[in-house]
């Protein structure tokens, strides 16, 4: 019943105000003398700003032996730069009532700059000055790399990170996509300044950027201030690289004794990149499978019919060139046998026969009409224009969004699952009290 009501609201939105969404959706793109890509999306109800950018600096080019690397340049970016002290970046932020945050995943490094009309250009002038003239003053690298070390240890000590990160190794072995971003504890603490300044050197170039900016502001008017501030900002060398390898591991079951109550457990294998051209037909069958939350059918198998799991869900996560499956639930570790087998089952019987009409619309009647309900903030506009553009989905991606769920049928469906779910491939992760699970090894 509450996904019904939800749906209903969803598609009462969508009728309400079509030209609304239409007009949020479509932005404006261009690219800049310097390379950079900007997307533009004016917002006139608020005099606010926000900016999102993209840059091609994530940990999948830390250097063997520098796991984390990336990650660390990341967060010094806003602590020391030519002309600006990490006190002073953070007074002049303060004073201007402006959010400034960055970060660091596999492909990519993030900045965010949330801030009012009026502080555009003193906003703009501090994004310039930690892109281009950053320092990484020994001090707070120090600091810096304390914090992140203390963030892996207690990563190591939380059952589902742990999971997860075995998981990704035995996955994608070798590979950058099979570490943490954050990297180790030994090779955060062997980095030297000299190797930051190198790495921000090398990928921090607007001809790798992507900027995304929705507010009140107009396409041209940010393109004219935008030159100003990065006018001396250069190029690198080209955009353009090899695709990185990730060849998957072979079927594993790996168990981590931790003395728990609940057994943390992922089960999964490869998935796919978001350029697919099955993606969407794998989205709807994963939905009926375990991503629809209580309308799943492992949600049904595991928790409503047997009570072994107060949460179970399945994802397909598709990146730019790699992708995983995952099947992910806690249960008491005296059923951790029983709830991985349920799960197996049910992805075996996906693959067996079609879904059912009615599972069907419910899927594509949830994923069409919660889609427009994803921005309801400036900030997540922003990420999204600039995520579409990472991806190469074109600028009408929202326009066809639609129609290639709504295309989607019940052979789709089970031709996607047949192609897609490999329970032959299948790696299990399960930290639990081992002596209580019965699992066999």
């Amino acid at each position: 019943m509450k996904k019904l009501i939800l749906v209903f609201l969803s598609w009462t939105l969508l009728a309400s105000a079509p030209p609304v969404l239409e007009a949020r959706l479509t932005p404006k793109r261009s690219v800049l003398e310097n390379g950079m890509v900007l997307l533009t999306s004016e917002e006139r109800a608020l005099p606010m700003i926000t900016l999102n950018l993209l840059i091609k600096a994530g940990s999948r080019y830390d250097p063997q032996g520098r796991e984390g690397l990336a990650n660390l340049a990341a967060r010094l970016l806003t602590y020391g730069t030519r002309s600006r002290t990490a006190l002073q970046i953070s007074e002049e932020l303060d004073f201007i009532g402006a959010g400034l945050s960055t970060g660091c995943s596999e492909d990519l490094a993030t900045v965010s700059l949330t801030l009012l009309k009026k502080d555009l250009d003193a906003g703009l002038n501090l994004l310039a000055d930690v892109l281009t003239a950053s320092v990484f003053p020994p001090e707070e690298i120090d600091r810096q790399k304390k914090s992140v070390i203390a963030s892996i240890r207690a990563r190591d000590e939380e059952p589902g990170a742990i999971a997860q990160t075995k998981f990704l190794e035995a996955l994608f072995p070798g590979s950058p996509y099979g570490r943490p971003v954050e990297g180790t504890e030994g090779a955060v603490e062997r980095m030297e300044r000299a190797e930051l300044v190198e790495f921000h050197g090398r990928f921090y170039r607007p001809n790798r950027a992507i900027l995304a900016v929705v507010g009140d502001v107009s396409h041209q008017e940010i393109t004219e201030r935008l030159a100003k501030v990065f006018q001396s900002w250069d190029r690198g060398g080209a955009a353009e690289e090899p695709v990185p390898s990730a060849s998957p591991g072979p079927a594993n079951s790996i168990r981590i004794q931790k003395n728990l109550t609940q057994a943390n457990i992922i089960i999964g294998h490869e998935g796919v990149p978001r350029s697919h051209p099955d993606y969407y037909a794998i989205q709807v069958m994963d939905y009926i499978l375990g991503g629809g939350g209580f309308s799943s059918r492992l949600m049904d198998s595991v928790r409503n019919e047997r009570g072994l799991a107060y949460s179970v869900y399945s994802m397909f996560d598709a990146g730019k060139y790699v992708g995983t499956f995952q099947v992910t639930m806690q249960t008491k570790n005296e059923s951790a046998d029983e709830a991985i087998r349920i799960a197996i089952e049910e992805i075996r019987r996906i693959r067996e026969q079609r879904v059912g009409e009615d599972e069907l619309q419910a899927a594509k009647d949830y994923l069409i009409g919660s889609f427009p309900l994803r921005f309801d903030t400036n900030r997540r506009l922003a990420g999204f224009f600039a995520q579409v553009e990472f991806f190469e989905l074109g600028l009408d991606y929202p326009d066809r969004y639609p129609e290639m769920i709504r295309k989607v049928s019940r052979e789709d469906v089970l031709s996607a699952a047949k192609r897609y779910l490999q329970p032959e491939k299948l790696i299990v992760v399960v930290v639990a009290n081992q002596e209580k699970t019965g699992i066999k090894k």
